[in-house]
């Protein structure tokens, strides 16, 4: 037993490659994992505050974008469209900011006409707030994501990367392939019921058993559960 060990524990850390570097899809992909996970959680944490705030409750409710793991992809792709575009060069401070809010707010304007357009639900509705545009986003929240563009790109990113460039080589591909699989599965069925909740608040019928499979799976209810911000148009 110990001498099998010894050698997965060798096997994992012999390697002295690097397992990652420069703007690689790997280095992307844990990029995307990390901040997936701190959206969701800054989510829930807001959720929570919000009604604490308005009606004295104190209750957590997760705010997942994902069915099953806790994950906000939203967050996770925003981070490393913001990181792609701008890490390829140095940049002034006041480029990240600038250009974060552009990147971010267009992000989550085209996010929310994509979410619109193909599921027929929504998640966000910014028709009653200040200098909205098109109820998708605001001028006051693009300024918000220029600010997370400066403080990740100056202070975030940086360590972040270099920490992920020192993961062991073998260690770092299992861990890369294994979490590849699980989220593409579950980003593949969360996205496809989200698809069918809103064809069939349409009228649409499945044409296909996998589809009749995700109607009876993920009815209306079990949405609500893990959706609790959508809206069906």
């Amino acid at each position: 037993m110990l001498s099998s060990m010894k050698k997965i524990k060798e096997y994992l850390f012999k390697d002295k490659r690097k397992f990652t570097e420069g703007l690689s899809f790997k280095k992307m992909f844990f990029i995307f994992i990390i901040f997936s996970f701190l959206g969701c959680i800054y989510e829930d944490l807001l959720f929570m505050a919000k009604n604490y705030i308005n009606y004295g409750i104190l209750d957590y409710s997760t705010k997942r974008g994902l069915l099953y793991l806790e994950l906000s992809p939203i967050y996770g792709w925003g981070a490393c469209l913001m990181i792609y575009i701008l890490g390829r060069k140095p940049r002034q401070k006041i480029e990240y900011f600038a250009l974060g809010s552009l990147i971010g707010g267009g992000f989550e304007y085209i996010i929310s006409f994509l979410q619109e357009t193909f599921t027929g639900t929504t998640s966000w509705d910014y028709s009653d707030y200040l200098l909205n545009i098109n109820g998708r986003t605001t001028l006051p929240y693009m300024l918000f994501w220029g600010l997370l563009c400066y403080i990740l790109m100056v202070k975030i990113y940086p360590f972040m990367s270099q920490k992920i460039e020192t993961i062991p080589y073998n260690l770092g591909n299992i861990i890369y392939y294994i979490l590849l699989v699980i989220i593409t599965l579950d980003m593949f069925i969360s996205f496809s019921a989200c698809i069918r909740m809103g064809l069939r608040h349409s009228g649409y019928d499945p044409i296909t058993k996998y589809g009749e499979i995700i109607d009876r799976v993920y009815n209306d209810d079990r949405m609500k559960k893990s959706y609790t911000n959508m809206v069906v148009k």
